[in-house]
């Protein structure tokens, strides 16, 4: 079922946010309401009183604790191991089997080893067969012992792709090699671990032995492409999305970028097939780009044959949308009754897909907040020259993760979730795309609300708020304020906030990670703390300092949890707060 413009409908008037069903939520008036909820209003309530919602699955009396393709997932996904940034091939960030780490044995983390690389590490580290692997902004890519951290092999992405440091340092700050940022993925059955390089938007197969290059793969011809996103490895092919350093062009060179998703054959590296999720552009200035594949890991869906991602903001717009937008602007209407004409069917930017593993079909789309042209130069402009707003930068910096819910308590739903920047939360039905529910989880931002990962053990939701704005909010439910950032976590099946938990001293938050109901999180804020977090009451039980800005996620294997800090390199640098780090840690229970 294909969803398309008539499904995103403009309100100007903000709707009652204490709107509720079985069947979605909104909630969240604790502040500001984020921009794109006006807009969504009709379309929340079209999906309501169309009764698309139907859900004809077999009733369960519990959640399970693993999916039903449990034996297929537990083939790719042996206990104690995280294979990408999400961790499994279903993106929860969630330690599968870990019992060392818990709610009572918290206290009792101390820091076991530390591996100096010299630079920033940002990456949540990959786990194999008790070997770690990460990227370090210094361009190499390490494998070593979980055990003690000693180097099983170093590899330099420069000598690997015979490409000079001079192609990134002109576009990144501090930056004097080509580099990789995401976390590497594990091919569980094969010798092979895949990097992908932060520009050009190469993907190289290297042997998990020793390093070696297998094989290298460009993804895009465009000279600012570069792959952010952690793929996911499937039953002999690689999965992953290509984003873009373009947004940074000026005013009048700005843009023709279009993301797309991929689908690599594992032995040669050969592209299967590349979906673009914006309609052609002639690769011109003028048209539709942007709509970048860039945050955590895409999800796969053995039984329907999917994979989920999600995508990024428009840079701009052809001539006719925009004048669209103007005409909208000027009507200022407060209860449209008319689909938005400035969405196009192919305008995938802000969405959540669903698309076919075999041929890259797109199956389902959602798409979520309507038009947002944003690039750097015109971020805080106002330069005549500029797109047309509203221009909030809401992308989804996540890939979606899948899980199963109790719908009305007795019938199992299965579906995925994802946390925009604009800081709501939302869950759809996986069949089709429909909104189960949706949650404001706190302020959004042009470095989120929600960004790089959020994590779910089944029962709850859980994501970090950056509000990089710093604005005053509720830590629902609750009624204290911050204005710095927060993690909070949400009932799986309805998407209520259960609690929201203030980042201490007003630091902002990072990609999050839960463990055996316990809650791991990192901080921007200059000493680089982190924090375990009672993964049911939001009550802090834990926390320790690696002096320097923690932006990067945990791992966790057998009683341990690794983390790297440091964050002063590429646009790392535009924080002020940042600070320069050198190490990866090894956080155990004693």
């Amino acid at each position: 079922m294909l969803h398309l413009a008539k499904d995103i409908l403009i309100r100007k008037k903000p709707f009652n946010c204490k709107v509720s069903s079985h069947r979605y939520m909104i909630g969240g008036c604790r502040s500001r309401l984020s921009p794109i909820l006006p807009k969504l209003g009709y379309l929340l309530d079209n999906n309501f009183e169309s009764q698309r919602f139907s859900m004809p699955h077999k009733t369960i009396s519990s959640i399970p604790k693993f999916p039903k393709d449990r034996d297929d997932f537990m083939k790719h996904h042996t206990l104690g191991n995280w294979i990408n940034h999400g961790g499994d091939l279903y993106n929860q960030r969630y330690a599968y089997g870990e019992n060392k780490i818990s709610p009572v044995t918290a206290s009792k983390l101390r820091l076991k080893w530390e591996f100096k690389a010299g630079k920033d590490i940002t990456a949540t580290p990959a786990i194999f067969a008790g070997i770690l692997y990460f990227p370090s902004w210094n361009g190499n890519i390490y494998a070593v012992r979980a055990k003690d951290g000693v180097v099983v092999w170093e590899k330099s992405l420069q000598e690997l792709t015979g490409i000079n440091g001079k192609f990134n340092s002109s576009s990144l700050p501090n930056v004097t090699s080509i580099v990789a940022r995401a976390t590497p993925s594990i091919v569980s059955d094969r010798d092979m671990v895949i990097v992908g390089v932060y520009g050009p938007s190469l993907v190289l197969g290297l042997k998990r032995s020793n390093g070696d290059l297998v094989w290298s793969t460009s993804l895009d011809d465009h000279p600012a492409s570069v792959v952010t996103m952690s793929g996911t490895y499937y039953k002999g092919a690689f999965y992953v999305g290509t984003s873009s350093l373009e947004e940074g062009a000026e005013i009048d060179e700005c843009c023709y970028f279009r993301g797309s998703f991929l689908k690599l054959d594992i032995e040669t590296g050969n592209v299967l097939w590349k979906t673009f999720m914006l309609p052609e552009n002639g690769e011109k200035v003028g048209g539709y780009s942007g709509a970048a594949v860039w945050g955590s890991s895409p999800s796969i869906d053995s039984r329907r044959n999917h994979v989920y991602i999600a995508t990024g903001n428009l840079y701009s717009v052809p001539k006719h949308i925009e004048d669209c937008q103007k005409e909208q602007n000027q009507q200022n209407q407060t209860n449209p009754t008319q689909p938005d004409p400035c969405i196009e069917p192919e305008n995938h930017s802000n969405s959540m897909l669903a698309l076919d593993l075999d041929t890259g079909e797109i199956k389902w789309y959602k798409q979520i907040g309507g038009y947002d042209v944003w690039f750097v130069a015109c971020a805080n402009s106002a330069n005549p020259n500029c797109p047309v707003g509203p221009s909030p930068d809401y992308d989804f910096g996540e890939a979606p993760m899948m899980l199963s819910v109790l719908a009305n308590g007795t019938k199992k739903l299965d579906i995925v979730a994802a946390v925009q920047k604009s800081g709501i939360a939302w869950a759809l039905n996986r069949d089709n795309g429909d909104i189960f529910w949706t949650t404001e989880a706190g302020p959004g931002g042009t470095g989120g609300g929600g960004i790089w990962g959020a994590a779910t053990d089944t029962k709850r939701v859980y994501t970090g708020i950056a509000n990089s704005d710093n604005l005053n909010y509720t830590l629902y439910p609750s009624t204290n304020m911050t204005k710095g950032g927060g993690w909070v976590a949400m009932d799986a099946q309805t998407g209520e906030i259960l609690w929201t938990t203030a980042v201490p001293n007003n630091g902002r938050s990072n990609p999050i990670t839960v463990a055996n109901g316990v809650l791991l999180a990192g901080s921007q804020n200059p000493r680089g703390p982190i924090y375990a977090i009672d993964a049911k009451t939001g009550k802090i039980l834990w926390s320790n300092e690696t002096g320097a800005t923690v932006y990067g996620g945990m791992s966790v294997s057998n009683g341990c949890f690794y983390v790297g800090h440091g964050y002063r390199s590429g646009i790392g640098v535009f924080n002020p707060n940042n600070t320069a780090g050198t190490s990866l840690f090894a956080y155990c229970v004693c």
